[in-house]
């Protein structure tokens, strides 16, 4: 079956649960590869922040620890889960260390990156914290490289939240 939307994917949590991405379903999303060494590490705050101020209104960050880039997400997940908890104090859903490139790449960002290619129509995720924004109806709509801040994403985040 061709997945037609992210609610069509599951992912091992951090935990190592089976969570069906449909729990997310009529939610907008973000979606990011994390890295708990990254330059970009200190990300996680804006993304905590993003995630508790639009969850009540139909919102989920969603974190993809991976080690691809730089070998900068070494630990094991109770390791993971700790960094986050304790530098971050992160409350959105966490999942299992993912390839997000190649031939081992999780199926969620093959399909991430044919919605919405890179640089030049590029498929390939070229480093930590890039991030997918996913509508209401599982479809990614934009994407955005490392450098771009938490909330420099707000603004795209509200129109999704919008009622209809």
């Amino acid at each position: 079956m061709e997945a037609t939307s992210v609610y069509d994917f599951s992912a091992a949590s951090l935990d190592g649960r089976d969570v069906p991405l449909r729990q997310f379903d009529g939610q907008a999303l973000l979606i990011v590869n994390t890295a708990s060494a990254c330059g970009f590490t200190p990300q996680y705050e804006g993304l905590e922040q993003l995630h508790r101020t639009y969850a009540p209104r139909g919102f989920s960050v969603l974190g993809f620890p991976c080690n691809q880039f730089g070998g900068q997400e070494p630990g094991d997940a109770k390791e993971i889960a700790n960094f986050c908890a304790q530098n971050y104090d992160v409350t959105f859903p966490m999942f299992a260390k993912v390839d997000v490139n190649g031939d081992t790449a999780h199926p969620l960002f093959d399909y991430l990156t044919n919605q919405k290619p890179g640089f030049l129509g590029s498929k390939t995720i070229k480093w930590n914290f890039t991030k997918f924004i996913v509508d209401r109806y599982g479809k990614a709509v934009a994407r955005h490289g490392p450098a771009a801040s938490p909330a420099s994403l707000s603004r795209e985040i509200e129109r999704l939240l919008k009622p209809e």
